[in-house]
């Protein structure tokens, strides 16, 4: 995935323009059309808002099921109005939260004879998770496991509880695990400076 900071910087504004924008009209922006073919394309996103540093709305496409900027426009909407975890931002509150996109990559299954070596296959800072068991799923962003200084058997706990699986439950081959990489740019406070966090 070729995304530059500057291509980061660009899907921020677009996540913030697009929160700011239903606070005064109530209605979605369209997407830009002069962008570099790339933005076009169908990428898994997540939009992440954060304010005082901590969580206030993470919601995103885990499949590459709309273009890089409709879901960029999806998800900090979603983010910002309707994360269950969290009442519907205010405006007030646009001020002091800052913004991270996540681009993910495709998710690869991993495939061992035991539990253990998924401790091998994983690398805290550049995968994310993916446990799926029957119906339960649940998804953890890769810079989720850097965030709260996590160990592999602990990013793969907190993805099995993620998915209202048991935290042990990937040690049972029955469990599916999937890794992925993703690019995650990430203000470094509110609608400020951006960087690549991953």
């Amino acid at each position: 995935m070729k995304f530059s900071v500057e291509d980061g910087k660009i899907l921020i504004d677009l996540a913030r323009k697009a929160i700011r924008n239903y606070f005064e009209s109530r209605m979605k922006i369209s997407p830009p059309k002069n962008l570099p073919k790339k933005f076009y394309e169908k990428f898994g996103v997540f939009v992440t808002l954060e304010k005082n540093r901590e969580l206030r709305g993470c919601i995103g496409f885990p499949f590459p099921t709309k273009s890089l900027i409709e879901g960029v426009i999806d998800s900090a909407l979603d983010s910002a109005f309707a994360d269950g975890r969290f009442p519907p931002l205010q405006e007030s509150e646009l001020k002091d939260i800052s913004m991270e996109v996540s681009i993910l990559g495709e998710f690869e299954l991993l495939k061992v004879n035991d539990s253990k070596e998924y401790l091998d296959k994983i690398e805290i800072g550049k995968h994310g998770l993916v446990v799926e068991r029957g119906w339960f799923s649940g998804l953890l962003l890769p810079q989720v496991a850097l965030d709260w200084n996590m160990e592999k058997e602990e990013f793969l706990s907190h993805t099995c509880l993620k998915a209202g699986l048991p935290s042990a439950a990937w040690k049972d081959l029955e469990t599916k695990v999937h890794r992925f990489s993703a690019l995650v740019f990430s203000e470094k406070e509110p609608n400020g400076e951006v960087i690549r966090k991953i």
